[in-house]
């Protein structure tokens, strides 16, 4: 079960790579400035995930108007995330959750995936700008997607 709506949201410091190099990519960042969109995601290279993410990435400055940044978050290595990325033009700030906490605080850790072993589930939460937890959603199948229109109709309450 995802972490409950009203929540204070588990803070993280994950790694993130790009041409520019690997950095780190906390949550508590955004405290205090922004909200923030958590997507949850199984598998870079799978046709739904690219499609989400691309999607999204089109869809980035919707998001900035609602002064929410967006990152996604995958059990992927950054540096196969980075070139995935690359390849699909997604503008999406990914992290790497490779040894699976963040997925397991945040209750979206799915123990196998079709043998390929523990990945996150699809799922997706807004985190307000003092740390807790507004929409919280885990989809019915990893193939599912979020409610886009719920999160951006919490966003717009937030503001």
């Amino acid at each position: 079960m995802p972490i409950a709506v009203g929540s204070k949201a588990p803070d993280f410091t994950l790694k993130s790579k790009s041409a520019a190099g690997v950095a780190d990519v906390q949550l508590s960042a955004n405290f205090g400035q922004k909200n923030t969109v958590l997507l949850f995601f199984p598998l870079a290279f799978t046709s739904v995930c690219t499609q989400e993410m691309c999607d999204i990435s089109h869809g980035l400055n919707a998001y900035a108007r609602l002064n929410a940044d967006v990152i996604g978050l995958s059990v992927d290595s950054p540096f196969a995330q980075e070139v995935w990325a690359q390849q699909e033009k997604i503008a999406v700030k990914l992290a790497s959750d490779l040894n699976k906490q963040t997925a397991a605080d945040y209750g979206v850790l799915l123990p196998d995936l079709l043998g390929f072993g523990a990945t996150a589930a699809r799922a997706a939460f807004v985190i307000d700008k003092h740390g807790v937890v507004q929409y919280s959603e885990q989809t019915a199948t990893p193939k599912d997607l979020p409610n886009f229109q719920a999160i951006k109709a919490t966003l717009a309450r937030l503001q």
